[in-house]
């Protein structure tokens, strides 16, 4: 039995901006990381970094279809698929899916410690892309060196 980690949001802008906002590390670097080797692109291989940790996490795999999805690979044991569909008003649901771990007890502790992590994502992509704010700054920098 394979595990999956969901979550799913709701945009109030067009799928072409939330597809920019997921692809670009311009704006991925206002809400999620704080460094990226490029932009997210089918066959290429990016490195990103977020603020509270040292490690730097190769992003591998990289499949995009544009405004539709983006998948790739950070975790050699998942795949994440975000899948974009943009409805009759404009707006434009995002879901997030990372599957692949085998189950047992320290992988259902990553899945649900993960699906938390997915929706933190999505709501700090929502703040950023709809307000501008960048919900994501300094909100976990007491994890830093734990």
């Amino acid at each position: 039995m394979k595990l999956e980690s969901n979550a799913s949001i709701q945009i109030q802008k067009p799928v072409a901006v939330v597809f920019e906002g997921i692809v670009n590390p311009a704006n991925m670097t206002q809400y999620f990381i704080s460094e990226s080797t490029g932009r997210l692109e089918t066959g290429k291989e990016v490195i990103w970094k977020f603020p509270e940790f040292d490690e730097k996490f190769p992003i591998t795999e990289i499949d995009i279809k544009t405004n539709r999805s983006i998948s790739y690979v950070w975790d050699p044991d998942t795949v994440v698929t975000i899948t974009l569909e943009q409805l009759p008003d404009q707006s434009t649901v995002v879901r997030v899916n990372e599957k692949g771990k085998e189950f047992n007890e320290a992988n259902l502790k990553w899945a649900l410690e993960n699906s938390g992590g997915w929706a933190n994502f999505l709501a700090c992509m929502k703040a950023y892309l709809e307000y501008g704010i960048q919900l994501r700054k300094g909100a976990f920098d007491f994890m830093r060196n734990n």
